[in-house]
């Protein structure tokens, strides 16, 4: 397993104790004939696009949208042609007001992907119709070590932490070299509690220019 400039992380994890026995599950969960979400070949889409060097933002959901043709590997983001997910379109809804740029008709997040914005997921697989199926069974481990890394070994990325689940993850971030944005989940059960209004989107412009950094432009 390599992928361009992360494979300093991604080389021998395949060979890693908890990446064999998720790679077991996924296999057992495809013997027996369970549709899994993504495809195999966009599970590591995020790296394929958002190269380590690149990275600049973070975006981190929990895992990927269950059904049929959304999920290809990027959090929020569905392929194009398929209709938009509630908390995307709450996303896009935020970035207009925030930045007056009009909703995108298309839920394709890969031009931010290639922009720089990492579209993490903490887990990367899941089962048709099943949310949080292949929870706790060893993709946590990696990401982590995927948010770890970013950490370690670069200084002022943005990660974008909405909802309780990503906010835990904030104790993995050294608040001195990076900034967190916190805000509540952009599902429409939450949205309205702090998400709409968050300006996290100019917020993290604002610091990767303050930052010497290349802006990201929003608009799709």
């Amino acid at each position: 397993m390599s992928i361009g400039d992360w494979s300093h992380l991604l080389d021998g994890v395949s060979k890693k104790q908890y990446f064999v026995k998720l790679l077991s599950f996924l296999n057992e969960e495809n013997f027996h004939n369970k549709t899994i979400f993504p495809p195999s070949s966009e599970w590591f889409m995020a790296f394929e696009l958002t190269s380590f060097s690149n990275t600049k933002i973070v975006i981190l959901g929990q895992d990927p949208y269950h059904g049929y043709g959304q999920a290809h590997g990027l959090s929020f983001s569905v392929k194009d042609n398929i209709k938009i997910p509630p908390s995307l379109r709450n996303i896009f809804k935020e970035i207009e007001d925030d930045l007056g740029i009009t909703q995108s008709q298309n839920g394709n997040l890969t031009a931010w992907a290639e922009q720089g914005v990492l579209l993490l997921n903490s887990v990367l697989t899941v089962e048709k119709n099943s949310p949080g199926s292949h929870s706790n069974k060893g993709w946590e481990i990696f990401t982590d070590s995927v948010i770890k890394l970013l950490n370690n070994d670069k200084a002022n990325i943005v990660f974008m932490l909405w909802g309780a689940y990503a906010q835990k993850k904030s104790s993995l971030i050294d608040q001195n070299k990076h900034l967190i944005l916190t805000s509540p989940h952009p599902s429409p059960f939450s949205a309205h509690t702090g998400f709409f209004g968050s300006k996290h989107f100019s917020k993290a412009n604002k610091y990767l220019e303050s930052t010497k950094q290349q802006t990201i432009n929003w608009k799709l």
